[in-house]
Order: C-alpha cells, then structure tokens, then sequence
C-alpha cells in the first residue's frame, strides 16, 4: 500500500505532491501501514482516503478507486450509520462501536455485516484536528455463529424438554438386535423396515464416521461394564444425502441395563441431530479466536498512538491503559489495571479532576485541561477528554479517557501571544508617529479609522474625516477615478501608485499617491504626500524641455542651414547659369536641389515620427516577406566586410503596421549595426513569434501583455554602455562623430512602435555587440500582398474634371493649381476652410476637393465632413505637412486619400487620377 501512495501523483489533489505533506500526515500513514490491524485514514478538509494492507479486503469491488477518494462517498451506502461516529471524532471525541449492524454493498450486491469500530481525532502539525483514523474489525461471523449456537441450543433443549429424540432405539445385547423407528433409521442409512424388525448393531456403525468409532465404542463397552449411562457426540455419513448434508453431527444418549447376572441385555435410548450447533459453536470459536487477536492488534495500535488512552470504571479504578502511561508516570500499563486513579496519578491531582470524571460517570462528554505530574519530574499541560462508554441499557459501564500533550504547544502559544503584542506595540508606534496616511475606508466611502498623520497633514480633525465620505476631501476633478479605485477594492482588487489630489481644511491641495488592500467589508489604505516630490519633477521636465529645446534648436538649425545650403547654393547657380546662357549644367543643379529637399522631408519625417505626429499608413504585413524584399538594399548599404544572416520562423504571423515606416526602420537599424563594426562582423535579422503573460518575467518593460511578431537586429560589434543604453532613445542623442548623425534615428524607431501599439527594447554590453528587438502587435486577419515595385511610368493626365484646391499657402496652392492645368484638370482654387465651403455651396460641378489638414478656422477635416454633407459622395484628397493623430486608415474609413508634403508633381497626378477613378 506504501508503493501504491509513492506511486501516485498526488500534484493536482488538494494535498499537493507527496515531499509538501505535513510531518503529522507522513508520520500517521506511516504508523498505520505497519499497523497488521485494519485501518482506515480520512484526512484534510474533503477526508481524502488513505488505507493500509489489512483493509484492503474491506473494500471489495471499491478498491480500484478507494485511494484519494473523499471518505464519505467511498462509504456512501453506509454514510447514515458511520457518518454520526465520524463527525465525533473530527470534533476531538474518539468514539467505540462493537458489533454494529451495516447493510454494506462491497461486491455488487447487499450484504449484512457486522463491525467493531474505533475512531480517533488525528492532529496536524499546529496541533489542530485535521482529519480521523479508524480501526476495525469484521465481526459477522461470530455475531453470525453466536445466533446459530443459540438456535442449536434452544432446539435441543425443546426436544429434550418434549421427550422425543429425533430417533429412539433399543438394542438386544444379547441377541445383537437394534430396533429404531424411522427417523433413526434414515439417519444411519439403515432401511425404516429393517430398522423395525431389527438389525445387527454393526450396521448402524456402518454410518458413524471413521474418525470418531474407536471413540463411540469405547463409550458403550464404558455403559456396558457398568450398567451405566452413555452420552457421546460424533459424525454420521450419509452417502445418500446432499452434498452440504453427507456429515451430521449427532449427541447419541442411552442407558445398559444388566440382567440380573450382572450381564448386560438392553442398551435402550435416543440420537438428536446437533449439526447446527455444532457448526456454531465452531464458528464461535474461531470468531472469539479472532476477536482476541484484533483486541490484541487493538491494543497495538493504542500502544503506538503519542496519547494517554485509558478506560476508568464507576470505582475509579482502571479498566485499560496504554503505553504511553509508561513514559508519563513511569507504570506499566498491565500494573496499573485495578488500580485507582488516585494511585496513579496522586492524591492532589486526582482531587483536581474528580468533578470532570463524575460528570462523565453521569453520562456526560467532558473536555479540560489541567496539569499533571510527569516521571521526568516537570509538570505538564495535558488536553484531557472523557467519554463515558453505554452499556445496552443505556447504563454507564465506566469513562474511556484520552489525554495529549498540549505543553509545548501551549508555550509556543504563549510565544507568539508575546510576540504578537510587541509586534502591535510597533504597529501602534508607527501608527502615532509616521508621516504616512494610514487608516482603513469601508466600500461604502467613508473613513473608518484615520492615524495622527492625517490631521497633521490636512488640518482636518479625525471627527470631520470620519463624519463625510472622503469623496468629499478629493479635488473633483479626481472625483471619477477615485469612484474607480473604490469599485476596484469592492471587486476584491488590491491598488498600488493611485495618485489624486486631497484637500486641506485650508484649502490647499496636496498630492497623494495611496496603495490599498480590501479585506472583507474594508480596505486598509496608506498614502504618502508626494507634493514637494511631483513640484521637483516638474520642476526637472521644464529643465529638461528647455535643453531638449535647445537641442532641437541647435540640431535642426545645423541640418537645416546644411540641407538649405544646397537647395539655395543650386538655385542661385541656376539662375546664374540661365543669366549666361549656359543650360548644359543646369540639370546638375536640380539634382543636387532636389537631393538636398528629400533630405530635408526625411529630417521633417524623423522629427514627425519622434514625436508620434507622422501620417501612417497602417495595413496588414507579412514581415518575412518584407524583410526578404529588403535583402538586396540591405546588402548594398552594408560593406562587404559585414556578413548579413536573415531568418524568419515558418508560422510567423502578420502585423498591422506601415510598411513603408518599418522598412525605414529596419534600414536604419541595419545601418546602425554597420557603423557599430567598423572593422567588420555579423548582422542578423531574425523575424518570430512572442506571447507574453501579464506575470511573464520575460516580457520586456513597457510591452503590454499580448501576441507580437517580434524583429531581432543583432550585430557583433562595439555593444553599448548602461549609460548610453539609458539616453539610446532620446532626441539628438548619438555617439557619433558631429555630421555623421542627427541622433533621431532610434527616436525614430521608437516613435514609429509607439504609435504602432508596440515597444522596442535594447540588450547590449562594451564589447559583444548589441540586439535591438521591435515589437508588433499580431494582426489576426491575413496579411496584404506586398506591393509591386513602382515602374516608371508616364503622369496620367486628366479628362476635363474640375478639382478645388483649398490651402492657406499660396506658394504651395499655385503650384497645385498650376501643376492641375498642365495635366489638363479645370482647378478652382480657395485660401482657406470658408472660401472652399462658399465654393461647395455654389451650384458648379466639382469631381474632386484637395485640401490641405492644417487650414485656419474651418480646419481640412471639418471642411470635409461638410463638403460630404452638401455633396454626398465626393471624393477627397488631404494634403498634409504636420497632422497629429491623423492616418490613412481613419482616412480611408471616411472615403478619402492623403498624401504627404513635400510630394513629387508625379506622386500627386497619381493620387489625384487614382482617386478620381476609384
């Protein structure tokens, strides 16, 4: 039974895996599987089932699932009998039953048994009752053989008492004649007829079984020496009978009566059939053999159990004790039976705990506890229980005692009772003396309990904080996420870092940052005045604006002269060239004019993702794809002295991002990486899957949890300090050398996850490269197709449509204008948001409206909407240089397009055709 528990997985029961048990359950399984007794261990809150060897045949066709099973539905069928002896045991009284009656299902069908139980308390390891352990006996058979001695006997005594044997005989010594009446005859397997006319006794030892004949005929020649009386019992054989009948056992009983020379001549008497009685009285037997040996395994287990276990009789005198008496007061248990309490435990003791014994001799269950002396010499605390035990009448035949040690448990109580009232010593210092709000909030809103601190702080006596809710005391405009912090602690939510502002009796408000616990109907709650600390961050911010400021002015102000140089520098050498008549070169200038404005749109762009107010186009991706679009730009931009690994996992998902932003992204990463190993080395790209959990110790700071497609870039190279881990992200922020970087290319990066709802992350160390991971949420649809590759193609002209161009910037809405007329559109034109809506409202054709987001007063968007109201289903094109939160997506949602300042005179005639077709 030992091996079937180890083999058990135990992990996913209430008791958890086997090496987490208390000491006290290992210790009473232990005790019990070398217990040769049948027993039984119910424990924990749901009574699991626990048994050893010798129960196992109790439980018939219940073995299978008996293990770890709840004890009252294993015993189901016997609960309402059990269930009573049970209950008193887990309320810390052992409790007796012998010979009780259960109607018992063990192999399908219902049988009548009887047993003699015992049911003891078990403690746990902090001495509290954790479940019960029960020993017991089968008694049916010898209830079983006592009923049929008793039959037996009530039989033979009424035929006895009647005068007629089952069968009558008389033999004729000496003509060795028996005649015997029917019945007899039958019983001995001699023929009625014959038995009537006599037959020779010979005959009828024919039937007495070999065993027992020597032994009847010593008998009868005993009766015929002396002419006295023969009584024997033996075994008759039957070989005409049934199977369950071939032997009977009979009491043969008859008198030799002697002539009158002395000699015998008539042996007259009567056989009965005791086979009944005798198999009683043999079951009986056995039965009373068996109850010795389970009182004598009985007595083994009390034996093992730590606890004193007696039974005292209406005398005082003991009746039973176990073992443990021995260690206690230094008698043997076997000494002490007949001996009085008072003997045993001493006179002084016994006068302490006569009135609980007599009131258990009254018929009462009594627990105390009380000192005793011990052999040792110390006194001890013992936990004293007595149950009186009934006999059939109801009368009380004496107390069955049990008494445990309770002194060390006792001092350890005492212990921590000390411990505890210097531990509320503390608490209650701490509560008169810290700075810190602590008190309790019921979940009605109102204070409960408030310390000093809150009257020192806020000037509020405690009577005025407890007398009004303390919604009353918060700034209202902290009014609804104060309500949310209260229905949270209702939910059973504990809350940590809740800021809001408290009102002084002054008036003044104070900043507060409070954490907080629900416990039943309240929530203890303490809050720390961060008044001083929030007035120095802000104070820190402002620094911080200023020299991000001054940064911004002094980056900008650089990489712009440098950009404007060569936009200003080419113009004015055009002009100069044209004043010459020398056209040749003016094709160079362009060029390096229109180099010098992309770079200056993709600064604007850095700067727009920086500060998360770039247009994005947000669409489905497939990341693999797009990475292994990359691979021949990335191989270009990377010297040959850079080895390039790309890898994606097989199940990647899609992202909802834009691509264009992402590709600019891995670019400049990639870019990074190569200027990070000058000297040559290792770039991979890895592309997979992350699942993180809100308690994943994986998950990076800052990433909600969630599903992402996860963009690995590590290189081999010079790796990165904590220091400038730390700033990597900051505007302007870079370790190269001046003019070989704006520091806005990670700031980028950043800008662009953030406003993606992702994160990025940095891992790096001096000296052993760096790996910068780009976090995207998974998009659950599919993918989009990547998008082909732009041709060259020829500017689509118009047909004739008529196009209102609205832009408060008249360079930029000539050029519009102009550019609409040479591809051969009718364009109106408008200043700003309420010229265009008085254009609108005018009964002229318009196919199209341009507008740019940013117009003064009536802004691109509202104009928009309007424009839909007065024509529904006009298509709209905004124009945009600088627009917060706006995106394609929203756009696209409305039936719109937009396009990007500065645009290419070809990438506007695209949108503008693309649009007007649908």
């Amino acid at each position: 039974m030992g091996r079937e528990i180890l083999a058990r997985d135990w992990s996913r029961a209430a008791l958890g895996p086997i090496e987490s048990w208390p000491v006290s359950l290992r210790t009473t399984l232990a005790t019990m599987l070398a217990c040769p007794s049948a027993m039984f261990l119910a424990w924990g809150p749901d009574l699991l089932s626990f048994y050893n060897d010798a129960y196992r045949p109790i439980l018939g066709d219940r073995l299978g699932r008996a293990l770890g099973t709840r004890f009252p539905e294993l015993w189901a069928d016997v609960w309402a009998d059990v269930g009573p002896l049970c209950a008193s045991a887990l309320a810390g009284r052992p409790i007796a039953a012998t010979d009780l009656p259960l109607t018992m299902h063990r192999n399908g069908a219902a049988e009548e048994t009887w047993w003699s139980f015992t049911y003891s308390p078990v403690r746990d390891d902090s001495g509290a009752i954790a479940g019960m352990i029960c020993t017991t006996a089968e008694t049916t058979a010898h209830v079983l053989a006592d009923r049929r001695r008793r039959a037996s006997e009530e039989r033979l005594e009424l035929a006895l008492s009647a005068g007629d044997g089952i069968g009558t005989w008389d033999w004729d010594i000496p003509n060795d004649r028996v005649t015997a009446d029917a019945r007899f005859a039958r019983l001995y397997g001699v023929g009625p007829e014959k038995a009537a006319r006599g037959a020779p006794i010979a005959e009828f030892f024919a039937g007495i079984h070999p065993e027992d004949t020597a032994r009847v005929q010593a008998a009868i020649a005993e009766a015929m020496g002396s002419g006295g009386d023969f009584v024997a019992e033996y075994r008759l054989l039957r070989a005409d009978a049934p199977a369950g009948e071939a032997v009977r056992w009979v009491l043969a009983q008859g008198h030799c009566i002697l002539d009158a020379d002395g000699r015998p001549a008539r042996f007259p008497g009567a056989t009965f059939d005791i086979t009944e009685r005798r198999i009683a009285a043999e079951a009986l037997a056995a039965s009373e053999v068996r109850l010795r040996t389970a009182a004598a395994e009985l007595r083994v287990v009390a034996d093992i159990l730590p606890i004193l276990v007696a039974f005292i009789g209406p005398d005082y005198r003991y009746g039973f004790a176990n073992a443990a008496y021995r260690a206690w007061y230094g008698v043997d248990p076997d000494r002490m039976i007949g001996r009085t309490v008072a003997e045993v435990v001493g006179a002084e003791t016994f006068a302490a705990i006569q009135a609980p014994i007599d009131r258990a001799l009254a018929g009462a269950e009594v627990e105390f506890e009380t000192a005793l002396p011990h052999a040792d010499g110390r006194e001890r605390i013992g936990a004293v229980r007595l149950r009186p035990r009934l006999a059939p009448d109801g009368a009380v035949e004496g107390v069955h005692v049990f008494v445990q040690d309770v002194t060390e448990r006792r001092s350890v109580e005492a212990a921590l009772t000390r411990e505890v009232e210097a531990r509320t010593r503390e608490r209650d210092r701490l509560w008169e003396t810290t700075s810190d709000l602590m008190g309790t909030i019921g979940l009605d809103g109102c204070l409960k309990s408030v310390n000093p601190a809150w009257t020192r702080m806020l000037g509020w006596s405690v009577e005025a904080l407890l007398a009004r809710p303390f919604l009353e005391r918060i700034d209202p405009a902290d009014h609804a996420a104060a309500s949310g912090i209260l229905a949270r602690l209702a939910a059973g939510e504990p809350v940590a870092a809740f800021i809001d502002r408290v009102i002084c009796a002054d008036g003044e408000r104070r900043t507060v940052m409070w954490n907080a616990v629900p416990e039943g109907a309240l929530a203890y709650v303490v809050g720390r005045d961060i008044t001083e600390q929030r007035q120095a961050e802000e104070g820190l911010r402002q620094a911080q604006k200023m020299e991000a400021v001054g940064q911004l002015t002094g980056g900008i102000a650089h990489d712009f002269n440098n950009l404007l140089t060569g936009i200003v520098g080419s113009l004015d050498l055009m002009q100069t060239r044209i004043r010459q008549g020398r056209s040749d070169q003016i094709g160079k200038y362009i060029t390096a004019a229109l180099a010098s404005g992309h770079r200056a749109a993709a600064l604007t762009h850095r700067l727009l993702a920086f500060a998360r107010r770039q247009p994005l186009e947000p669409r489905p991706v497939a990341v693999d794809a797009l990475i292994a679009g990359m691979e021949d730009l990335l191989r270009r931009t990377l010297s040959e002295r850079v080895a390039l690994d790309i890898a994606a996992a097989d199940d990647l998902w899609p992202t909802l991002c834009d691509p264009h932003q992402l590709e600019n992204a891995i670019l400049n990463l990639a870019i990074n990486a190569r200027d990070a190993m000058p000297e040559g080395g290792r770039l991979s790209i890895a592309a997979g899957n992350a699942t993180f959990g809100t308690a994943d110790a994986r998950r990076p700071a800052g990433l909600a949890a969630g599903a992402y497609v996860r963009i690995e870039v590590t290189d081999t190279g010079t790796g990165m300090t904590p220091d400038v881990i730390a700033k990597a992200f900051d505007p302007f922020f870079t370790t190269k050398p001046l003019g070989q970087g704006t520091g806005l290319g990670l700031s980028m990066i950043y800008g662009f996850a953030q406003q993606s709802e992702g994160h990025v992350a940095i891992a790096s160390e001096p000296g052993r490269g760096t790996s910068i991971s780009l976090y995207l949420p998974r998009h659950r649809g599919a993918s989009a197709a990547p998008r082909p590759p732009e041709d060259e193609a020829e500017v689509p002209f118009g047909r004739g449509e008529t196009v209102l161009v609205v832009e408060d910037e008249a360079v930029v809405r000539d050029l519009i204008v102009e550019v609409l007329h040479d591809l051969g559109y009718r364009a109106l034109e408008a200043a700003d948001g309420l010229a265009g809506l008085a254009q609108l409202e005018a009964a002229v054709r318009i196919d199209l409206l341009v507008t740019d987001v940013g117009l003064p007063g009536l802004d691109g968007r509202r104009l928009a909407e309007r424009a839909r109201a007065l024509r529904p289903g006009i298509k709209v094109l905004f124009i945009t240089g600088y627009a917060e939160n706006a995106t394609f997506g929203e756009a696209a949602e409305a039936g719109a397009q937009m396009i990007t300042k500065p645009f290419a005179v070809e990438a506007l005639a695209t949108s503008i055709r693309a649009i007007i077709e649908g």
